[in-house]
């Protein structure tokens, strides 16, 4: 593998991970968009309380993000447990059985299409550079010196989901009564036709149909919980 290859493939890996990032950031965003959204026009839909509508999505907002945060922090914790104890049993292995893995990293190099020569010379070449990180990337696709970081992560996950859900929020409180769940609707539906339109561009998905999805999901939440917080409100509830 000569110097370019290898320059251009940290980049082609770190454009991938970095939208993968920016992918999770904006559907944490538009979850909060959403669950805020139905909670506040569901409050709504019962009482014009402007202290109840505030502290309804405040409750929402925080529940929503610390949810996202911790989620995400002991899912990418596991993930990150999981690459130490690969990495673990790779250098063991190494250790262990040097020739029978070199013969493996070959066949894997062999794999990507070297002929069995090439592969041998350059399995060669990256055992006596580095064996552990030879096998971590060909073999594990991992990177010892960039695992997932699980602090990081929640960190992502709290601030899009509040990111996200401050727009209903401020969107409930802030007008006059008589406005506020129009504008709510009209700034909710805005910012999921956004995220719906982004997360499209980031998977080369359909703009159109992801858009229409997006909008539509988030209508009949708050439709549901609007009629069901009318329906609480005319009961007393």
């Amino acid at each position: 593998m000569t110097d370019t290859q290898a320059h251009d493939e940290s980049h082609g890996n770190g454009l991938g991970a970095r939208l993968n990032w920016l992918r999770a950031a904006v559907l944490g965003a538009n979850d909060g968009v959403v669950s805020t959204a139905g909670i506040v026009v569901g409050v709504a839909g019962a009482t014009g309380d402007r202290g109840a509508l505030l502290t309804a999505g405040l409750a929402g907002l925080l529940a929503g993000s610390l949810s996202m945060a911790a989620g995400e922090y002991v899912s990418v914790s596991t993930q990150r447990d999981s690459e130490q104890a690969a990495l673990a049993t790779e250098k063991r292995e190494l250790q262990e059985t040097p020739e029978a893995e070199l013969a493996e990293l070959t066949g894997l190099l062999e794999g990507k299409g070297l002929s069995r020569e090439v592969a041998r010379e350059a399995a060669l070449q990256l055992t006596e550079r580095d064996a552990l990180r030879a096998h971590a990337e060909v073999e594990l696709g991992i990177d010892p010196d960039d695992l997932t970081n699980p602090w990081h992560a929640a960190g992502a996950s709290f601030l899009a989901f509040t990111a996200g859900a401050l727009l209903p929020l401020l969107a409930i409180v802030l007008p006059s009564s008589s406005l506020r769940l129009v504008i709510t609707v009209l700034a909710v539906l805005a910012a999921l036709a956004l995220t719906g339109w982004w997360s499209a561009r980031l998977g080369d998905a359909a703009v159109g149909r992801a858009v229409l999805r997006n909008m539509g999901g988030g209508a009949v939440a708050m439709g549901v919980t609007y009629a069901a917080g009318v329906l609480l409100g005319a009961v007393g509830v």
